[in-house]
């Protein structure tokens, strides 16, 4: 028989400054509570909006579009035109896009890049997104050097301003073989 275990005495909470003890029962814990109880109540009502259908469902998509700002702090300058140096958003969902590559990698990199912009499109619209609501774009590159001016001049094709925030990052290799671009977005919504 296994004997009863203790009740812990106070929560453990993080924070960017570490973990903190809230003692159980006092105003500080009843508050966190009511937060989190707050939030994910609010994640249930987007879900309900979500799933009302018809006219009334693409009302309520117009009313809660989001907020998106660019930042242009000084000194913390854009890599180049297209790109935004932060993103300052304000909506009710996030959606995260998986890296995705193109559907065909015998042909020329813009075709490849084009697909894969494609292919995210397809996974923002499943979320009831478009590129206007792309906040963040990571790009990894097999040869960083011969396609980042490619992937530059297409993805001004797929953005508009506000232009996300995006890394470009240098990889000797992806997961799947000959795979050469790989692209991954966050959107708001």
């Amino acid at each position: 028989m296994t004997p009863p275990q203790e009740q812990p005495s106070e929560t453990i909470v993080s924070n960017n400054c570490g973990l903190q003890p809230i003692p159980a029962g006092t105003p500080a814990e009843s508050a966190r509570r009511n937060f989190l109880g707050a939030a994910f109540t609010g994640m249930a009502g987007a879900a309900g909006v979500l799933a009302v259908s018809g006219d009334s469902a693409i009302a309520a998509q117009e009313a809660a579009r989001p907020e998106i700002q660019s930042l242009f702090p000084k000194g913390a300058p854009a890599a180049a035109p297209g790109y935004s140096p932060g993103i300052a958003a304000k909506g009710t969902q996030v959606v995260f896009v998986s890296g995705q590559g193109p559907a065909d990698l015998t042909v020329d990199m813009e075709t490849q890049i084009r697909q894969t912009f494609d292919r995210i499109g397809l996974v923002l619209k499943a979320a009831g997104a478009d590129f206007t609501n792309v906040v963040m774009l990571r790009a990894y590159f097999v040869n960083l050097k011969r396609d980042l001016p490619v992937y530059r001049k297409v993805r001004m094709e797929y953005l508009r301003e506000p232009f996300p925030a995006s890394t470009a990052l240098a990889t000797p290799e992806l997961v799947v073989p000959g795979l050469e671009i790989e692209i991954e977005a966050v959107a708001i919504l």
